[in-house]
């Protein structure tokens, strides 16, 4: 059959992994042009190949004649979804219905080609394992099931539990709502729960005289954090690990199939296993167990304690709005799910962190890829990996400040936290200061917040070194570092001086621009850009 001048074959559709289907398309020279005598050119050969694709008009890339090479070659190398297409191309000699047939037919059998190395690898471990105990079989007759008794051992061994894979897994398999909206449901269970027990709009007189409203529905660490917060950098984490694990990571190493691809990325994420199980006992048992101890539970069952009343401890000042048994089991249960969402929180940044070092380690290898257009490649696999760990920075640091401002609020004049905020900005313009009146209390929510702010800043500041230096004119970095910058700055002056509320509001607004649209505006020049660089 002749398509615009070539030979083409239609797809077989018999069930034939890449290798084989290759081979034959290969062999029998599909796409060539046809020659002086109306018959096919000849077979396809790496140089030929190669150059086919390279000329192909939308690819700016090319491809590297290694990679080529080793389609031809006897081996369980596959080929990436990015060459795919080119490769579609060819065969459907530049047809779009051709080459649409040809990217569902080869995509199929690149399927079919890791679901069989998958299966070489896992009967070659058995074997591995194995291998000591069949001969020991060959000579003891009398114990035929010895082996498969400790293959079945090894197997297990090989599916031990993993902490670090685990967390992976939250965040990169099944549905990228599942995290999302699990930690939503969490938050809106435990309001359901203040308003049965009556603690979700609660005041009390302190000893001043003030009214404070200390109701659980009034805490914006405990609703806005978990409610709106803590939901989007989960979805923003989730939608980068997937860009990168699936696309992003696959279009700079070529040369590797996706299952080299999907083993490299969980021996990464294998590498900070320490970090994780780190992280773990100190949110569980510290962040988590003993702060409730000293924080809940101890006060209320001494009745006293140098910690602000709220939510929590209102039933010592009030005991008729709830019971002091019942704030002990709803203390508990927040407490729980806020050590749990705060460790699922770090494990986000520690995989940012494995994200940036894996595309650092590959950008500084592609250089000396023959090939591969590194400032091309690299630098828009940054770009989307840079907008999306800033996202992730900012809610971080959002976190962070409602955090430290319910704290300092507890501690405050304000009758509540709104107008307290709006009482500070307007004793700006007063000129009067009223940061020094209120009580003293002890307040651990503010060095935890501190750990927050610090944790996300580093993670920035490491994807802005690793992938930023250099590169500043392609994307708008010194505008994300501005925007950081602010809001840590607004975090540390919380409660600080008469007006910081307008300092924090203006970062609070930059920051939510910068979420809704982190080139900053920079899409019209940057398009015009490439449209300039292309023609």
């Amino acid at each position: 059959m002749i398509k615009n001048g070539k030979f083409f074959l239609p797809p077989s559709k018999d069930g034939s992994d890449f290798k084989e289907l290759f081979k034959q398309l290969a062999a029998a020279g599909a796409g060539r042009p046809l020659g002086n005598d109306g018959f096919p050119a000849g077979p396809w050969t790496p140089d030929l190949l190669a150059e086919a694709i390279s000329q192909i008009d939308s690819n700016r890339v090319g491809v590297d004649l290694r990679t080529v090479q080793l389609w031809f070659q006897e081996n369980d190398k596959g080929i990436s979804t990015a060459n795919i297409r080119w490769l579609a191309r060819v065969f459907g000699c530049d047809d779009p219905t051709a080459t649409s047939e040809w990217q569902v037919e080869l995509s199929a059998a690149q399927s079919r080609l890791a679901a069989k190395r998958r299966g070489s690898k896992k009967a070659e471990n058995s074997v591995a394992l194995g291998a000591p105990d069949l001969e020991r079989t060959a000579t003891a007759d009398d114990e035929p099931d010895f082996p498969a008794e400790l293959d079945t051992n090894g197997q297990r061994s090989r599916q031990r539990f993993s902490l670090a894979r685990t967390s992976e897994a939250l965040f990169s398999r099944g549905s990228p709502l599942d995290l999302p909206a699990s930690v939503f449901a969490g938050a809106t269970a435990l309001g359901f729960l203040s308003y049965i027990t009556g603690i979700h709009n609660a005041t009390y007189v302190r000893a001043d005289g003030v009214v404070k409203q200390v109701g659980f529905l009034w805490a914006p660490n405990w609703t806005f954090v978990f409610m709106v917060l803590l939901p989007l950098f989960f979805a923003f984490v989730i939608e980068l690990l997937v860009f990168w694990k699936h696309e992003g990571r696959l279009k700079l190493v070529a040369h590797d199939g996706q299952v080299e691809n999907d083993d490299a990325w969980e021996r990464n994420v294998e590498g900070s296993s320490y970090t994780y199980w780190a992280v773990f006992f100190i949110c569980v048992l510290f962040a988590g167990l003993f702060q409730w101890i000293g924080v809940c539970l101890i006060p209320l069952i001494n009745g006293g304690g140098n910690y602000a009343i709220d939510w929590g401890k209102i039933t010592l000042v009030r005991p008729e709005v709830i019971s002091v048994p019942m704030s002990i089991v709803f203390t508990g249960l927040a407490y729980l799910y806020m050590c749990l969402c705060f460790y699922l929180f770090f494990a986000g940044l520690i995989l940012l962190h494995t994200l940036v070092h894996d595309l650092w380690k590959i950008g500084e290898a592609s250089k000396n890829w023959a090939g591969v257009d590194y400032p091309y490649e690299v630098n828009e696999v940054s770009l989307r990996v840079m907008r999306g760990i800033f996202r992730c920075t900012v809610l971080g640091f959002l976190i962070a400040i409602c955090m430290k401002v319910q704290s300092s609020y507890l501690t405050s004049n304000g009758k509540n936290i709104v107008t307290w905020l709006v009482g500070d900005m307007l004793s700006a313009f007063q000129m009067h200061n009223n940061v020094s009146d209120g009580f003293r209390y002890r307040m651990p929510t503010h060095y935890s917040s501190l750990l927050v702010a610090i944790s996300t800043c580093v993670v920035f500041l490491y994807g802005s070194i690793r992938l930023g230096v250099g590169r500043q004119r392609r994307f708008p970095l010194w505008r994300m570092s501005t925007v950081v910058a602010l809001l840590f700055a607004g975090y540390l002056l919380i409660d600080a001086f008469a007006g910081f509320s307008i300092l924090l509001g203006v970062g609070v607004l930059l920051s939510i621009y910068g979420l809704c649209d982190p080139r900053f505006g920079q899409w019209r020049a940057s398009k015009l850009g490439n449209h300039q660089r292309v023609s």
